[in-house]
């Protein structure tokens, strides 16, 4: 398929209301889907802190359509996804999840596995804590800087 062409239909998906394009040429197939997150650069990865105490966040409070816009405070951390990718809460699909919401976590230790192209990404805790909030669900997929843990710093 022309370059041209790919380009002028990521152009229309861009500017409809379309979510997601698909088009089979003989045995070529091009998938356009929109993101739903904007990412502005690779900054986003490091973690925002503010000097504000806000109230103490729940998996009950927060709004699944306004993850992408947790903050991190003093005593809370959230954990963003390094990549796009299928996440999962433990090696196999039987296996006891690596954490749980009240699990108490240390610096290194394994949080969750993001598989991205067909290699499993081990998601390790950069802060120790308690798990507050698990955001995701266990096998969907995750877009790159989207919240996955809120870790109650201790």
């Amino acid at each position: 398929m022309d370059i041209r062409k790919i380009k002028k239909l990521v152009e229309l998906v861009e500017e409809s209301s379309i979510s997601k394009l698909e088009i089979i040429e003989g045995k070529k197939t091009i998938r356009i889907i929109r993101s739903e997150y904007k990412i502005s650069s690779q900054s986003s990865l490091v973690p925002i802190t503010t000097k504000r105490k806000t109230e103490a966040l729940s998996s009950t409070t927060i709004n699944k359509d306004h993850q992408h816009e947790l903050l991190d405070t003093i005593d809370t951390y959230i954990v963003r996804s390094p990549m796009v990718g299928i996440f999962y809460t433990a090696s196999y699909p039987h296996d006891k999840p690596f954490v749980f919401i009240g699990k108490s976590v240390e610096i290194g230790e394994t949080l969750c596995i993001i598989e991205a192209m067909k290699v499993m990404n081990q998601i390790q805790s950069e802060k120790s804590g308690i798990i507050q909030s698990i955001l995701i669900d266990d096998g969907k997929p995750v877009e790159f800087g989207e919240p996955l843990f809120i870790i109650k710093i201790t």
